[in-house]
């Protein structure tokens, strides 16, 4: 058995412990299964995002109209679309496997790994040890209970990307910010598609009029169904036939489509470990219990990114690995700060926020509302953007930032400033007495805090 200083299971995240321990001078492992550079490069976000931009130009087109613009989109070249972004996966994963060889100090273990023992794995039939194990083994798609789909051809967020011909007609399952992106792509690239969500609304931890006003934008262009659960799936002939019952009324009818896509959530890959071994605890949807410092309950192993369920975005996987390796290797402890954590959706409308929502904040604070139009800004009047808006949630006696919520255009852009202002203390006046350029778009972000007021 091989002894390591270090063990990372996981390319994803994990690459930052990795290049953390190796630039130290520990002897380092990493243990992965594929595709090497996990869900983020491969599956999710940059692949999505590659697929999601030409989607956009095609809705600008269809909307320029209202412009003055006369303008047609005349063909969609999907296959060139689709091969463009796996060409780019294929890039990003033969750069990263450069960088893994010319890394002094690395052990590369490619293939599943799992527990052992309580500081033990095995992989490929070789078996390695540490006293530090980093366990950053991602996701992987949740497949709900619902009668006849094991019986069914369907596709998941890991394999629709290997599409080559575009479905004439889709229904997807699950309404949250994975679901409601891809039908955004496949509605703008032609494809007749059915968007079903079994909570009352799309995207359920969003502020609830920004959920609203994105269903109000996608059933321009698609079927949206919200409060309604799949009693059966069934193959009829070429297509599916999908047998809907509306919960509020007890309607029940059908839908058919070409092709099925499950965008149900995601379950942790711990349970492919076989975490049991080491003793270290989940809780009951399989995620890894973790604390602020990125510590399971079981001394010197720690857990990022998707497999700890936290907040399941890149960007936040990140500096969670970079928390739990200072913590590992550092002389001084630092907790992990989720209070200025953002996140987006690349749906059309765009989505972006940070912290708290309103329901959330009164819980804990007395707030004070902010809202603005983009309609209030000279950028967003010249745009004719007539329903985009954003919404502040502001602690009514220090004011400080708890909040911010944004649908419309380049909302992950403008949300940054909020961001930064929220990570150096928060307060309102930080973003108040900034100048900003005129006329431009974060001025949104202004005078969202200059109409604050008690609700």
């Amino acid at each position: 058995m091989k002894r390591y200083d270090a063990v990372v299971i996981g390319s994803g995240s994990g690459m930052f412990v990795v290049y953390e321990a190796v630039f130290r001078g520990l002897s380092t492992a990493l243990i992965d299964k594929g595709p090497l550079g996990g869900t983020c490069p491969n599956l999710g976000c940059i692949p999505s995002k590659m697929l999601m931009f030409p989607a956009d130009r095609v809705v600008e087109i269809a909307e320029a109209s209202r412009l003055g613009i006369a303008a047609r989109v005349t063909r969609i070249d999907f296959q060139a679309i689709m091969e463009r972004m796996r060409r780019s996966v294929e890039d990003a994963q033969r750069n990263l496997r450069q960088s893994l060889s010319a890394l002094s100090g690395l052990d590369f273990y490619e293939g599943t790994g799992h527990f052992a023992g309580e500081y033990e794995l095995e992989v490929a039939g070789t078996r390695i040890t540490s006293d530090k194990v980093f366990i950053a083994a991602g996701s992987r798609p949740s497949l709900p209970s619902v009668p006849g789909l094991d019986a069914v051809d369907f596709l998941t967020t890991d394999t629709l990307l290997d599409l080559t011909k575009q479905p004439r007609s889709m229904v997807i399952l699950g309404g949250g910010y994975v679901g409601v992106e891809y039908a955004h792509f496949f509605a703008a690239m032609g494809t007749s598609v059915t968007l079903m969500e079994a909570a009352d609304r799309l995207l359920p931890g969003e502020e609830p009029e920004v959920a609203a006003l994105l269903k109000h934008a996608l059933r321009k262009r698609m079927q949206v169904l919200t409060g309604t659960e799949i009693e059966r799936i069934a193959r009829v002939g070429d297509g599916l036939h999908l047998h809907v019952r509306e919960r509020e009324s007890g309607a029940r009818f059908s839908v058919t489509a070409d092709a099925l896509v499950v965008a149900a959530g995601r379950r942790s890959n711990a349970d492919l470990l076989k975490i049991a071994q080491t003793g270290v605890q989940s809780d009951s949807d399989g995620f890894v219990s973790v604390n602020e410092y990125m510590e399971t309950n079981v001394p010197g192993i720690y857990a990022v990114g998707d497999v700890n369920g936290r907040y399941m975005f890149r960007h936040i996987a990140n500096i969670e690995a970079t928390v739990a390796a200072r913590n590992a290797f550092g002389t001084q402890r630092v907790a992990m700060d989720y209070s200025a954590a953002p996140h987006a959706v690349y749906s059309y409308p765009q989505i972006a926020a940070v912290g708290l929502t309103s329901e959330e904040a009164r819980k804990r604070h007395d707030v004070l509302i902010g809202r603005a139009r983009y309609m209030d800004t000279a950028t967003g009047e010249a745009m004719m953007e007539t329903e985009g808006f954003a919404k502040a949630v502001v602690e009514k006696h220090s004011r400080r930032i708890l909040g911010f919520h944004i649908i419309g255009p380049h909302a992950p852009t403008i949300i940054q400033e909020v961001v930064n202002a929220m990570t150096s203390g928060g307060n309102v006046a930080e973003i108040e007495q900034a100048l900003h350029i005129h006329p431009a778009l974060p001025e949104l972000v202004q005078a969202t805090f200059r109409n604050l007021s008690p609700e």
